[in-house]
């Protein structure tokens, strides 16, 4: 019974090597570098920042709520994010793999689960409960984020479908726990 179980968590890292390799290859041309680098830059904060700046500018009083809500589901994310990389200590696929190169600095040393996808996510989420009309400008953002992520060698495919999965799981409860 023990050997299928294996045999598919084998089977999930060798995909996860394999797509991460090719994603990676993506960044030897510098133009691909130069923009999932600036992504990713955008992805530490800097454009979830401004997001919330330029709607409490543009709607004053009518943002504060969405705002609040985007921090506290911010706050949240982080929390969850490193209590879980300190516990499963995943290194990035640049330190475990020779052939993948690391285009960008990473923010902390462990992989899992991708933090950027999961603030992209859970931001985007909410953002566009309150603001529906931003789909065009979110939504793509955040596929680059979540992309940028394996194409700069920082983090394999799973880290980030498990960064998606916890920041739309965790935005979504936060409709629920707040009023």
């Amino acid at each position: 019974m023990l050997l299928p179980e294996r045999l598919s968590f084998e089977r999930i890292m060798r995909w996860d090597l394999q797509v991460c390799l090719r994603f990676n290859h993506i960044c030897r041309r510098i133009r691909w570098r130069l923009l999932f680098r600036g992504v990713s830059v955008l992805g530490d904060g800097m454009a979830w920042y401004a997001l919330m700046a330029f709607l409490l500018l543009r709607d004053r009083d009518a943002a504060v709520l969405p705002v609040l809500h985007m921090v506290m589901v911010g706050l949240v994310c982080t929390v969850a994010y490193k209590w879980l990389k300190k516990r499963t200590l995943r290194p990035r696929p640049y330190q475990a793999h020779a052939d993948i190169e690391h285009f960008a600095a990473p923010l902390d040393s462990y992989s899992f689960p991708s933090g950027h996808t999961l603030h992209a996510v859970a931001f985007t989420f909410v953002a566009l409960v309150y603001y529906p009309g931003l789909v065009w400008l979110l939504l793509p953002f955040t596929l680059l984020i979540a992309l940028s992520r394996v194409v700069l060698g920082l983090h394999y495919p799973s880290d980030v479908l498990v960064g998606a999965v916890l920041g739309a799981l965790l935005a979504a409860f936060s409709f629920i726990a707040l009023p």
